[in-house]
């Protein structure tokens, strides 16, 4: 079912991860509504959907909202963390409220993170605390200067 196009995908998975990227159905039964958009059941739907997670064309599935028009802050948080503490540092990062996901680089930084807090002192609050962690040696704060959204829409 997977073709040696684009990304490994064939068209179908084009079309679903079209769909469940762009205008996702507010319905009882969403993936009942996509999966008739690209010519299939709801059950084969769902499952190609799971697969296509596993292979990690999906990282998640959820809603994206504006946090700077819902009164949230949000900031780019880089991490120098000792290697020997980097799976801890990164375990505990990711339990922190507002965290939407870390990731380890290969570079001076070697952990980056992004958070959604409420407030200004709330976010001092959290950075402080997170500098204090063991194996973490420096931080560096990076909040957004301007907002871009990257979309992938697939043209079928």
């Amino acid at each position: 079912m997977i073709s040696n196009g684009e990304a490994g995908l064939c068209e179908l998975d084009k079309k679903i991860l079209n769909a469940v990227q762009k205008d996702f159905p507010l319905t009882s039964h969403p993936f009942k509504e996509m999966a008739k958009q690209v010519g299939l059941n709801e059950e084969q739907f769902i499952l190609r959907v799971k697969y296509l997670k596993g292979k990690g064309f999906i990282r998640r599935l959820g809603g994206v909202f504006d946090s700077k028009k819902l009164g949230f802050i949000s900031t780019l948080v880089a991490l120098r963390v000792s290697p020997e503490k980097l799976e801890q540092v990164a375990e505990r990062v990711s339990l922190l409220p507002g965290v939407t996901h870390n990731y380890q680089r290969e570079h001076y930084f070697n952990l980056w993170f992004t958070l959604v807090i409420p407030t200004p002192s709330k976010l001092e609050e959290t950075l402080q605390a997170v500098q204090k962690y063991e194996g973490v040696e420096k931080l560096l704060n990076l909040p957004a200067q301007k907002l871009f959204k990257i979309g992938v829409n697939f043209k079928i």
